[in-house]
């Protein structure tokens, strides 16, 4: 593990290949899974203040689903997340013409409708974020779906902290960011038993 600052980072973020390959999975990640895309609390106001400038850009399903049951969703655990449609994909994705499902929020943002890009947990995956009372635990999740990110980003030799660092600035910084790049990239020698 790579302990830099409140956080800690699991080894598989630093070992680990992966490039989303959209082309073959088709954005699953999108439609597979118990619930929506997890939300920060900070989230669920950008959301009420911002839905108006995103709705546009969301198909009719995705915007009946919010209508009928909210912006977002409490779970069973007292954590928050997209609606979804039917249980099934998130009520903020649309399909290209391409069958590919997008983010309906980063659609809006890119449009320029929003400076909300999209969910930190989106952004941020394959890394899941545990938060504890000290610090957060930064985990690579694996999924099947993601088979091809992976075998794509093994042969392009990206690893997942290189993948992800957009997202990782946005959640943690740029100075967070240069002490991660430099644990990893400059290990401390092992100490002699």
């Amino acid at each position: 593990m790579i302990v830099i600052q409140n956080t800690i980072v699991s080894d598989d973020v630093r070992d680990e290949f992966f490039v989303c390959n959209l082309e073959r999975c088709k954005g699953a990640c999108c439609v597979e899974g118990d619930l929506g895309a997890p939300l920060e609390e900070a989230e669920l106001k950008i959301l009420e203040q911002e839905y108006e400038n995103i709705k546009p850009f969301l198909t009719h399903a995705g915007r009946h689903a919010i209508e009928e049951q909210g912006l977002y969703v409490k779970d069973w655990e007292d954590d928050y997340s997209t609606t979804t449609i039917d249980n099934r994909e998130c009520a903020y994705a649309l399909y290209d013409e391409r069958g590919i499902l997008k983010c309906g929020i980063e659609q809006a943002y890119l449009a320029g409708a929003t400076t909300f890009k999209k969910p930190i947990s989106c952004h941020l995956y394959p890394i899941r974020i545990s938060k504890y009372d000290e610090f957060d635990a930064l985990n690579y999740d694996r999924w099947d779906i993601c088979n091809p990110a992976c075998a794509f980003g093994a042969s392009l030799g990206v690893p997942v902290y290189k993948f992800l660092k957009e997202p990782l600035i946005r959640k943690y910084g740029p100075a967070w960011y240069g002490e991660l790049v430099h644990e990893i990239e400059n290990p401390k020698p092992a100490t002699e038993a």
